[in-house]
């Protein structure tokens, strides 16, 4: 494969991004883009000055530098040296769609290079990391919203009742709040802001990573709000679990 078509499809993986989409940014056909990428066209000079510009990175640059090379990448070199003189952390994303990828690629340099990054002029040094949550097991954090956590390097610095991104075999990746076990020391039970999802337990073996929540990025007017039936349901739900309870002390 040429250095310009490799380029180009290594450029679209970096973002994450389909033919489909890829192409459009560039206004061409996908099967246009499609055969670039498999070298059975020579991309056009126009549409490799619209491809610098959208990752703002000079023709010589795709024309003749292989910019997947080797772990450390010319891209991840060349974000590291822009960030460094800000003191900006580098936050990786890892939306919904790549979380199963994420899993198997969780501890590979290559795998989370290729995710997309951002940073925020709030959050500087630390290991930070974006997590895409979906569902309403966190309300009133509305589905699609983004947590922000930064690492904990040991289980042992995990706080009760704080929130995290918890990265599991079993559980995935989950937002929840964490308490430590009462009745074991090597499990932690895992706690839904939304009463009605019940409380569950996760062993310490089966825990990979554990990412404090530092902020929460969500659409605007998308916060979601209980109504009167969801409050109803609740308190039902509640009292249904106190009466259960009851019944076993007795």
């Amino acid at each position: 494969m040429g250095v310009s078509n490799k380029n180009l499809k290594y450029l679209r993986k970096l973002r994450g991004w389909t033919q489909e989409e890829f192409a459009n940014k560039l206004s061409i056909k996908r099967s246009l883009l499609g055969a670039y990428e498999e070298e059975r066209a020579d991309p056009r000079i126009d549409v490799l000055e619209i491809v610098a510009d959208l990752f703002k990175l000079s023709l010589d640059d795709l024309l003749r530098k292989d910019l997947s090379e080797a772990k450390g990448n010319y891209l991840s070199r060349r974000r590291a040296q822009k960030l460094g003189s800000s003191g900006r952390a580098e936050i990786a994303f890892v939306p919904v769609k790549a979380a199963a990828g994420y899993l198997a690629g969780f501890s590979d340099p290559e795998f989370i290079d290729e995710l997309n990054t951002f940073t925020l002029p709030m959050l500087a040094g630390g290991d930070y990391r974006a997590f895409e949550i979906v569902g309403d097991s966190m309300m009133p954090t509305a589905s699609g919203s983004i947590i922000v956590g930064e690492k904990l390097e040991s289980l042992d610095h995990i706080k009760s009742n704080q929130t995290y991104i918890v990265v599991s075999k079993s559980e995935g990746i989950v937002y929840k709040r964490m308490a430590k076990n009462n009745r074991s020391k090597n499990k932690f039970t895992m706690i839904s802001d939304n009463p009605a999802y019940q409380p569950y337990t996760l062993a310490a073996e089966d825990i990979v990573e554990v990412w404090q929540a530092q902020m929460i990025i969500a659409r605007a007017n998308q916060q979601q709000r209980w109504d009167v039936n969801q409050i109803a349901s609740l308190v039902t739900n509640l009292q249904q679990q106190v009466s259960v309870l009851k019944k076993k002390m007795n």
